[in-house]
């Protein structure tokens, strides 16, 4: 087993071009799960890909086993790696696709077969599918026979690049349980590129989030969906994503929908601190409560996404913009077209700075 470190590393494509990773500095820890996630664009692949030796570095370096790696030839990182389109050999069996690399470097066919089947019975990969071929396996089986080939290699690292999006939404939710389970039980650094930030959440143990090329944040999924240092992460983390909202400020809060939202201390002492006029607030559906007509923000539904027991209320505030989104009991939520009230604790609320987005008073 080994750890990973990004010191510093930065690709840029093209002359003069804004850098694809930048100077990115991050620390994976031995045995861990390490997910990066972020929108297209984001720098995310390209980072794995600068660990796998498969993109050079412009500036900075890579370290695996506090061996640094960076002018390494791929083939001698001792890494494996899981693509998206599972590259599988079309003309060879399961069995000769997970051996294959094994094959080249010598293995003999004994030792061979032995991690093969071991492998197997990991991945719960029935005996006969093992003399298949890729065209006859079902995607999720494509997908396994991927990770088979990577585990058999007994490598330092793995590396998965987006391994479920051909996946459809019910095996994607099914595989990802098992490749979270599989890596617990193997106890190999894993590095996880995925743009989708719930797969994310519930995977890894500490999550990257990048934008632009640059590290956001990392920490645990709690701590990202409870303590996002910044607007982007906040808005980014989270299903259904948090409530958003640029509202000036006033005495004591500000003012939404007419009315003035208290706010803590802390916020209005950094606001006060920064000479702000105004602030971006952020609420989390599930702190938006329904009150009987007592709350302090009052708007109109315009729509209910029913989920069985939650349901999602699209509220539209008096001051208009997007509406707001607010989790409700399932049952017997409002229907389109009634007022709700709604009650905002003031400790729920989270505030931005309007320019950098900087969290205030994290």
């Amino acid at each position: 087993m080994a750890n990973v470190k990004y010191v510093s590393a930065t690709r840029v494509f093209g002359k003069d071009a804004t850098p694809a990773v930048d100077a990115l500095d991050l620390d994976v820890r031995d045995g861990e799960f390490m997910v990066l996630v972020g929108p297209s664009g984001s720098g995310k692949t390209t980072a794995l890909r600068l660990l796998a030796g498969l993109e050079p570095i412009d500036s900075g370096r890579v370290e695996i086993g506090d061996r640094d790696v960076t002018d390494v030839p791929p083939k001698d990182r001792d890494i494996a790696m899981v693509f998206q389109n599972y590259a599988l050999y079309p003309q060879k069996t399961v069995a000769e696709n997970m051996a294959f690399a094994l094959k080249m470097h010598g293995v003999p066919r004994d030792e061979r077969d032995r991690r093969v089947r071991e492998a197997a019975r990991l991945l719960e990969l029935d005996e006969q599918l093992l003399s298949r071929k890729p065209r006859q396996l079902s995607g999720g089986q494509r997908q396994r026979v991927a990770m088979g080939r990577a585990i058999v290699r007994e490598p330092k690292v793995f590396l998965m690049d987006e391994p479920l999006s051909n996946l459809d939404a019910k095996l994607r939710v099914q595989t990802r349980s098992q490749i979270a389970e599989l890596q617990r039980r193997l106890g190999v650094t894993t590095v996880y590129v995925t743009h989708d930030q719930v797969e994310a959440m519930t995977m890894g143990n500490r999550v990257a989030v990048l934008s632009q090329g640059r590290l956001q944040q990392c920490d645990t999924p709690r701590q990202l969906y409870d303590n996002p240092v910044n607007q982007f992460v906040a808005g980014f983390i989270g299903s259904p994503a948090m409530n958003l909202r640029t509202v000036p400020l006033t005495d004591g809060g500000v003012r939404v929908a007419g009315k003035v939202l208290p706010l803590p201390v802390a916020i209005r002492n950094a606001a006060a601190h920064a000479d702000l006029k105004e602030l971006v607030i952020g609420m989390r559906p599930e702190h938006l409560h329904l009150a009987d007509g007592t709350g302090e923000v009052t708007g109109d539904v315009v729509l209910v996404e029913e989920l069985g027991a939650d349901a999602l209320l699209h509220v539209r505030l008096p001051e208009g913009g997007n509406p707001i989104v607010a989790r409700a009991e399932g049952r017997q939520p409002p229907t389109p077209g009634r007022q709700v009230s709604l009650h905002i604790r003031p400790e729920d609320v989270l505030a931005f700075h309007p320019e950098t987005g900087a969290r205030l008073a994290v």
